[in-house]
């Protein structure tokens, strides 16, 4: 049974603290806990590990694999993936389900694919009542294929002030929570360059104060953050932002960015600062999975995106 969202919500956070200073104590001398770790710690961080904390999946559409379903999970299998995002709707559940029996590769979840046309944020109670209708499909799809997170877009910042598409937006999704408790799937918000919770033409200074902020308000164990670590790096510390956002972090995104070109990267590319991200994921105790969303292709690029992963991430 789910634990209630203020016993769990107060049990996480103090079982982070706990397991993460219990681990960090052994790895280095002076140290007591993530958060008091000294500079010889900071220095063991460098070279961490993240090998048994996480696991590797991506985006069914980066699988340029012919063949049937079950055809392009083997491929992803035999790259080194742990599991693959489907998407939803647009899902064909049974054929999932077999593709699953017949591989071993599981569905750890989807991703909403209607969110960006279909907007939680826009103006017309029609298409937020489609947006809601959409999400509860990709719940209950998700479920049903064993997945445990629907990655949601909540909008975008055309839709008018942010005084306005916030709380239009809370309110719409807020429907999808009793659901999403039900069926034990959590909502997981991406951050995206959609002009909301961010300032756009903003500097790299940024934090992230106003998805804190958005989650928070939810309030439910079963929203949180499936943090892109690429996608913002051109506004902010993506170590910092990983440490604020916390045990808000149920699932990350994977991707590399240059600010020195501002574009978008391979994910071992571009000037993004791993070894930082690599000590904030210890910090903040984070154990899960990280999802590759780059340009995919055929099984080689399959194992050169898995190849990635293992790098900045330290998983070999």
């Amino acid at each position: 049974m789910p634990i209630p969202a203020i016993h769990r919500r107060h049990f996480l956070q103090a079982a982070s603290t706990c397991v993460g200073g219990t681990l960090l104590a052994g790895s280095a001398g002076g140290a007591v806990s993530a958060f008091g770790a000294t500079r010889s710690a900071d220095r063991a961080l460098d070279d961490v590990s993240l090998k048994g904390r996480l696991y590797k999946t991506l985006k069914i559409g980066m699988v340029g694999v012919e063949g049937t379903l079950i055809d392009k999970f083997n491929a992803c299998k035999e790259a080194g993936f742990d599991g693959i995002e489907m998407d939803s709707p647009g899902m064909d559940v049974k054929a999932t389900l077999n593709a699953i029996q017949e591989t071993g590769l599981p569905v750890d979840g989807t991703v909403c694919s209607s969110h960006w046309n279909d907007r939680h944020t826009d103006s017309n109670p029609a298409t937020r009542q489609k947006a809601l209708d959409d999400l509860k499909h990709a719940l209950d799809a998700t479920k049903a294929v064993g997945g445990h997170t629907v990655l949601l877009v909540v909008g975008h910042g055309k839709d008018g002030p942010e005084n306005e598409i916030w709380p239009r937006s809370i309110e719409n999704i807020a429907k999808a929570l009793p659901l999403a408790s039900k069926l034990g799937v959590a909502i997981a918000i991406e951050n995206v360059w959609n002009h909301f919770l961010y300032d756009h033409k903003g500097p790299h200074t940024q934090t992230a104060d106003k998805f804190v902020k958005y989650v928070d308000e939810l309030n439910s164990p079963w929203v949180g953050m499936q943090f892109d670590i690429g996608n913002h790096w051109k506004y902010g510390s993506m170590g910092d932002w990983i440490r604020q956002l916390g045990k808000r972090i149920i699932k990350l995104d994977v991707k590399g960015f240059s600010r020195a070109n501002d574009q978008f990267t391979k994910i071992t590319e571009g000037d993004l600062d791993w070894a930082d991200v690599r000590k904030a994921l210890v910090e903040i105790n984070y154990h899960g999975w990280a999802a590759a969303e780059v340009n995919g292709g055929g099984l080689d690029q399959l194992k050169e995106i898995s190849a990635e992963m293992d790098t900045v991430f330290n998983l070999r």
